[in-house]
């Protein structure tokens, strides 16, 4: 019998689907399961301290600023060293930790320290799980990251509804006292479960299928810094990226906009209690579940531009709708209808951005994707929050209109070339 026949056989594709997708989603839950909690707790610490609508604008602002400044960073980290288990578990515990220390303190400038660590823990995240997917599973980009997208869509929608019901009985500082424990949880588990992870490349680029973890897998050479630089210099060169990471920059300024001030306005304008604002979050939320997998699905079938201009040309129908009708169970009815659209087609635009780069500066990539977004995130909660001081909270919406709009503006300057493409190949 051959020497190979002995040889440790790899696991089966679907156990590494199970093993890498769904517990680096579950990861990607809990992540967004603490910026969905903070939204909810915004009124409260608001009213508690008595910030303004600008000030509470700015404590996004600087999260999102600060994510602008260490995304790229820690994309460059992500392509230049291999133990992406425990970039992630410390990305997890860096999020939830900085919540601990929120509920005891009543100033606001720790406030605003703290929400800056929140964001590096979240900006060493995405380029860790975003590229190690893609990497991965190249061929499928549009539905993996899809199924990461429902992770976060997930945290999103259950948060509310959780943290709503435990406000009933506890303030809002015990509140994140208790938010911290799963957190420490979920950063032991993936360390744990997902401590043999390869390193990107060490996939079978083009294949579609994972990897085995084993003696056999060979580390890629790293690269040197002055190389790293000049392989981000090329891609920030590169049109196609740039017109989708600015299309992104401004759907994230409709999504943070809508996050930040929609619980705003349920609380204040139309009197609704904090939990059935967090049923209303949960039903943005859980929209946004269900159109996350179609749309990747059919991002991979039809291609990617499709699917984004779609989209968004409905979120931007949708809010106008909302305009037309404030107070109305009409309104209501629009939130889940514009989670529906607007999360649809978070997950699309990043796929669309890896097919049109090289696949070893993938973290890299994905760093400058989410700076760029950091910076549509960071000035959305500033302007919208000028908007609501001067005008009211309703005039926030007819910002958000407009910044979806310019976001499918950008989307009709792609190349046409990887306008029209069908495919989900990788440059």
């Amino acid at each position: 019998m051959s020497g190979l026949a002995t040889l440790p056989q790899p696991p089966h594709p679907g156990i590494l689907r199970l093993k890498d997708v769904w517990l680096i989603s579950a990861g990607h839950a809990m992540t967004h399961w603490y910026t969905a909690t903070f939204y909810l707790l915004l009124p409260l610490i608001g009213s508690e301290l008595g910030l303004s609508y600008v000030q509470i604008g700015f404590i996004m602002t600087v999260q999102h600023a600060v994510g602008a400044a260490s995304n790229l960073p820690a994309g460059m980290l992500v392509d230049r060293y291999g133990n992406r288990a425990l970039m992630m578990a410390a990305a997890l515990f860096w999020v939830g930790f900085p919540y601990l220390l929120m509920g005891f303190t009543s100033t606001y400038w720790v406030l605003l320290a703290c929400v800056t660590l929140v964001s590096v823990g979240n900006n060493i995240w995405h380029p860790t799980a975003i590229a190690t997917l893609a990497d991965r599973y190249p061929d499928r980009k549009g539905v993996t990251l899809s199924v990461h997208g429902m992770g976060g869509n997930v945290g999103e929608a259950v948060a509310p509804l959780v943290v709503g019901a435990l406000l009933a009985a506890f303030t809002w500082r015990e509140v994140v006292v208790m938010n911290v424990v799963p957190g420490v949880f979920a950063s032991l588990l993936i360390l744990a479960m997902l401590g043999a992870l390869p390193s990107l490349r060490n996939g079978r680029a083009g294949t579609g299928k994972a990897a085995a973890p084993g003696p056999a897998a060979v580390a890629p050479p790293v690269q040197r810094w002055s190389e790293q630089f000049a392989q981000s210099t090329a891609l920030l060169r590169n049109r196609a990226m740039v017109m989708i990471c600015t299309s992104a920059a401004f759907r994230t300024m409709t999504q943070t906009g809508l996050l930040v001030f929609l619980p705003l306005y349920l609380t204040h304008d139309l009197g609704y209690s904090i939990f059935a604002t967090g049923v209303c979050l949960f039903v943005l939320q859980a929209a946004g579940f269900a159109a996350s997998p179609i749309a990747g699905h059919l991002s991979d079938r039809m291609g990617r531009s499709r699917i984004v201009a779609g989209s968004m040309v409905m979120s931007a129908v949708v809010i106008g709708v909302m305009l037309a009708a404030p107070g109305t169970p009409l309104f209501i009815a629009c939130i889940a209808l514009l989670g529906f659209f607007l999360y649809a087609v978070r997950a699309v635009l990043q796929a669309w951005m890896l097919d049109s780069t090289p696949a070893s500066a993938s973290g890299t990539a994905v760093g400058i994707m989410f700076s760029t977004q950091a910076i549509g995130a960071a000035i959305a909660p500033l302007l919208a929050g000028w908007v609501a001081d001067t005008w009211g909270l309703l005039a926030v919406f007819y910002f958000l209109a407009g910044t979806i709009v310019l976001a499918n503006f950008f989307v009709f300057l792609m190349p046409r070339d990887l306008f029209e493409r069908r495919s989900g190949t990788t440059a």
